[in-house]
């Protein structure tokens, strides 16, 4: 009944952008916590970007001042902006969100792959 589907990952070259697409149950879509993590080769889960207190977003040390998260309400998506990009940025990205009842929902992960 809930569904979380990311979709927009391909391969970029290095100082590329890209944007990540997370598509959001409409009746969880407003409900914090609701984020972006990421899974590179040989490492674990991370935090990457996510709303935890309104429409203030959050970033992990590493993407800040280059992602940016956002939400468009009209097509209930959650949307990552991804800007210079660094080949430590490529890895499985995961859509994460949560119902009003506490539980987490994730998405399958779409692939980044930063190269040249």
């Amino acid at each position: 009944q809930v569904h979380v589907a990311e979709s927009g990952g391909a391969l970029v070259q290095p100082g590329g952008s890209l944007t990540l697409s997370c598509a959001v149950s409409k009746n969880i879509f407003s409900i914090n916590p609701v984020g972006w993590f990421r899974q590179g080769p040989g490492k674990q889960r991370e935090f990457v970007a996510g709303f935890t207190d309104g429409d203030s977003p959050n970033y992990a040390d590493t993407v800040k001042g280059r992602f940016t998260i956002s939400r468009d309400n009209a097509k209930n998506t959650l949307l990552l902006l991804m800007n210079s990009l660094k080949p430590e940025d490529a890895a499985v990205y995961y859509c994460s969100a949560k119902s009003p009842y506490g539980r987490v929902y994730w998405g399958q992960g779409t692939q980044v792959t930063v190269s040249s």
